[in-house]
């Protein structure tokens, strides 16, 4: 084979890194420390032309191949071990066309280098919570976000995706081209190929009425209550996810209230600014919370409210359900795990996907979830790799704690790797049409290293 990496080397535009190579350890590094795979070759693309080189090296040499793009995917799919990681991170051109509001973009980009793009033009996309996150990984498995009641997931917004097969053939992907790729995209992760350009549909939202209210840990139960009815037959403008968390030992938040485990809600409200005092007086009147940081801001300001307390190197454990509602007893079992939250990187989000999303039908996309309410995602996280078991196992004992008030499955961005039957559960009545597709497009499962469809025997 070392003939055929001198072979690329001299075809690529982009740039190949072995593992003698002094580059190697950094480009093999993604955002959760927890994971340390030791690729064959790294491959970062520039081109399209690039990804099919890449691809069509991978299958003529039986090298596994894993699909690179932000890296922040929590199981570290990202890398493959002993294989050939398409990395897609230095592909990150973006056109924005203000008059139609739409954006074409690759694969690359972070929801930071979207918002920078669109947020001049007054646009945003519905998708994340994180700046540093990959806009591409969000939104292949469905991609949620700050603004999913307001404008649905990401899937729901995009129109189009341009994708290397695992022939090697670029294929165009919208309603009327591939359509049944174009559907199995949406959701079905990076089990289809290698997707090197998206094209979205943008919502005209520059500035928010958003940031985080915390109350006491002892008014937990009355705060769920509380945010559980205000939301539940709100307008789609108004947004709200609900955290167990404990307050960092930092700047900007109050000394008195460092290390104080407190629940909370990370509001964003889309509609008329002038109206925003009035809607929040009822929320700023319960309590009243002991930290209010909601004003008007941009839109990049809460999607990067976040980013410097996770940067890339820490440990991350992940879990996640689905749920419909938040009994008195799933309620209790959420104050029990989220009081223990082990320090404070380590926390538990309740993310809204109802209002917008619940427009599009269960089968019109393949993420199969518009029933729901949340989703709710677990994570334990720690700068400090003693604590790995710690973290690990304060996650898996909640997720198991609640897992008896969820509807089964998880959404697949925040899927450790958890076994096939995990997959399929979360797919429900759409699976079987993705292993069609998935036969169809990748009947060898050469795109494999992800949340995998398999395809038919």
């Amino acid at each position: 084979m070392k003939s055929n990496i001198a072979e690329l080397k001299g075809r690529a535009s982009g740039e190949i890194i072995l593992p003698t190579d002094k580059k190697y350890d950094e480009a093999r590094t993604i955002y959760n420390a927890m994971i340390d795979k030791h690729p064959a070759l790294i491959f970062k693309c520039k081109d399209v032309d690039d990804v099919i080189m890449a691809v069509n090296f991978a299958r003529e040499n039986g090298l596994e191949v894993s699909i690179r793009s932000g890296g922040h995917n929590g199981a570290g799919l990202a890398l493959v071990e002993d294989g050939l990681v398409i990395d897609l991170s230095t592909m990150k051109e973006i056109k924005v066309n203000p008059e139609k509001k739409t954006a074409k973009l690759q694969p690359g980009n972070t929801l930071g280098d979207l918002d920078k793009a669109t947020h001049e033009y007054g646009l945003a996309l519905p998708v994340g919570i994180n700046g540093t996150t990959g806009v591409a990984g969000l939104t292949l498995g469905g991609g949620l976000g700050y603004l999913s009641r307001k404008g649905g997931l990401a899937i729901d917004n995009l129109l189009e995706a341009e994708v290397v097969l695992a022939s090697g053939e670029l294929v165009t992907a919208n309603a009327i081209s591939h359509p049944d790729l174009f559907w199995a995209l949406r959701g079905g992760g990076g089990n289809f190929g290698v997707v090197t350009s998206f094209t979205f549909n943008l919502l005209p939202i520059k500035n928010v009425y958003a940031g985080p209210m915390f109350w006491p840990m002892e008014q937990a139960e009355e705060a769920m209550k509380f945010y559980d009815e205000l939301t539940k037959n709100a307008s789609n403008d108004f947004y709200g996810f609900f955290a167990f968390l404990m307050v960092p030992p930092a700047d900007p938040f109050p000394k008195e209230l460092h290390n104080k485990k407190v629940c909370g809600v990370v509001w964003c409200y889309t509609g008329p600014i002038e109206k925003a005092e009035e809607i929040f007086a009822p929320i700023r009147a319960f309590g009243p919370p002991i930290l209010d940081w909601v004003s008007e801001m941009p839109m990049p300001a809460l999607n990067g409210m976040f980013d410097d307390l996770y940067p890339t190197g820490m440990q991350w454990y992940w879990r996640a359900h689905y749920l419909k509602e938040l009994s008195p007893e799933c309620i209790q079992e959420n104050i029990k795990h989220g009081s223990a939250v082990p320090n404070f990187h380590s926390t538990t989000h309740f993310y809204p996907i109802d209002g917008k999303v619940h427009e599009t039908a269960q089968e019109d996309t393949a993420w199969a979830n518009r029933d729901m309410r949340w989703v709710q995602v677990i994570v334990g996280v720690s700068p400090d790799p003693s604590e790995a078991d710690k973290i690990t196992n304060w996650c898996k004992a909640y997720h198991e704690g609640v897992a008896s008030y969820a509807e089964g499955g998880a959404y697949v961005n925040f899927m450790m790797q958890e076994g096939q039957d995990r997959v399929k559960i979360s797919y429900k009545g759409n699976y079987e049409r993705l292993v069609q597709i998935k036969t169809t497009y990748d009947p060898t499962n050469f795109f494999h290293i992800n949340q995998n469809i398999k395809p038919a025997d």
